[in-house]
């Protein structure tokens, strides 16, 4: 029988010990003028590819002048992949093998919910991002994507359901939308979820990483690759670019994507930012538009895993969208959120990105659609960086080793 993770006790014994795992900033050489510090990847690229426009990648690094803490506040979490505040300032946090648990913002666990529909947990799959319903402070629901068995086969799908926390379960459960064709692979099912200003659905999915699925990327008629906009019960959106073409998804808002697992909107324009995946570099980093397509396979900053050109090695195409920003090598971008707060006032709408391979968080700071300057926090953890959510002037994040930090000001 497969042992549970030490939930419950190593959540509160780390909650009264946490004040011993503290990391402080030091402010002593901070540098304020960020523009003339150099940028802070230091490795060389693994292409020689050239950016399309000044700043595209490699911006000027920038150093944090506010004192900040980073807190240890739990481990021992299993397999967290998302993590989410709820209206009363605790957090619900997704776990793959196929449940989530709500925690108090120091740590301590609280609850741990069942009741979910069965997910393929190998791989990359299983229990994936969740997104509260708009009315969740009166309705209880809650919506989440994973990764469904369909024959010996696999897709990502969206359902939702009522969050009974007193029972630690999800009432009546029901998928509300599935990313067809399922296909046989263990990789790249995205999965990031956000409401909009409309109350709809954004839903990102990955193209499943093998050469069949690659290609349907560029494919109106496939869910592959491409940015959903939904409603509640999992209908095309109103407005959606694609409603009247025939033999297209009406679901699609945006395509040409790789594997998107990094999504939010901004605090102050209110427009849709995503990160995806590249091969060998090529990670981007992208402002969602309706219609737009964003390139992949076709266009690409990266290269094969096996060092040869992706199709025919062309970075810039018409009709297909350039990144704000890419990374070459790669950061590997999961979970992103910008920082709405004032409590460290020069993080005031930054995008927050946790890296995977790169083992760091990553600090952008953008003017327009461009970035000006980048950091890295946290990157002496050698911590996969899952995912990470905005709460209260905090920043919270979960790694892929199972723990829970807050970065907050000292």
């Amino acid at each position: 029988m497969k042992k549970e993770p030490c939930v419950f006790g190593c959540l509160i014994l780390l909650s009264t010990v946490v004040f011993a795992c503290n990391e402080t900033s030091s402010s002593s050489t901070a540098i304020k003028d960020t523009t003339k510090l150099p940028p802070v990847e230091t490795h060389a690229p693994n292409a020689d590819y050239k950016p399309a426009f000044t700043g595209q990648t490699r911006a000027p690094g920038a150093i944090t002048t506010t004192p900040y803490k980073v807190d240890l506040l739990a481990e021992h979490m299993g397999r967290p992949w998302a993590i989410i505040p709820l209206p009363d300032g605790r957090l619900l946090i997704t776990e793959k093998s196929g449940y989530m648990l709500i925690v108090t913002a120091t740590g301590q666990f609280v609850k741990k919910i069942t009741g979910f529909p069965a997910v393929a947990s190998s791989g990359q799959g299983g229990m994936l991002d969740v997104a509260l319903d708009p009315d969740f402070t009166k309705n209880k629901m809650i919506y989440w994507s994973f990764s469904e068995e369909q024959g010996d086969k696999n897709l990502t799908a969206v359902a939702k359901g009522k969050l009974d926390e007193a029972q630690g379960k999800i009432i009546q459960p029901v998928v509300i939308f599935r990313a067809t064709p399922a296909m046989d692979s263990r990789l790249h099912f995205g999965s990031r979820l956000i409401f909009d200003k409309t109350q709809n659905l954004i839903v990102t999915t990955g193209e499943r990483s093998i050469l069949a699925g690659r290609r349907q990327a560029q494919l109106l008629s496939s869910g592959l690759g491409k940015i959903f906009r939904i409603t509640k019960d999992g209908k095309p959106a109103p407005g959606n670019p694609f409603l009247n073409k025939p033999g297209s998804m009406p679901e699609i808002y945006a395509y040409g994507i790789r594997n998107a697992q990094s999504l939010d909107i901004h605090p102050v324009t209110g427009e849709l930012w995503e990160a995806e995946f590249g091969p060998r570099g090529g990670d981007e980093l992208n402002v969602i538009q309706a219609g737009k397509d964003y390139g992949w396979p076709t266009i690409t900053y990266g290269i094969e895993y096996s060092g040869g050109k992706v199709g025919a090695g062309i970075q810039q195409k018409q009709g297909m969208e350039q990144p704000v920003y890419y990374w070459d090598p790669v950061l590997s971008p999961s979970g992103m959120v910008f920082y709405k707060g004032n409590a460290i006032p020069e993080w005031k709408n930054n995008l927050f990105i946790g890296g995977l391979s790169g083992s760091h968080i990553a600090r952008l700071i953008i003017n327009g659609h461009k970035v000006v300057g980048e950091e890295r926090l946290l990157e002496n953890k050698g911590e996969r960086f899952r995912d990470i959510t905005y709460l209260n002037g905090k920043l919270y994040t979960v790694t892929d080793s199972g723990k829970l930090y807050c970065i907050r000001k000292k």
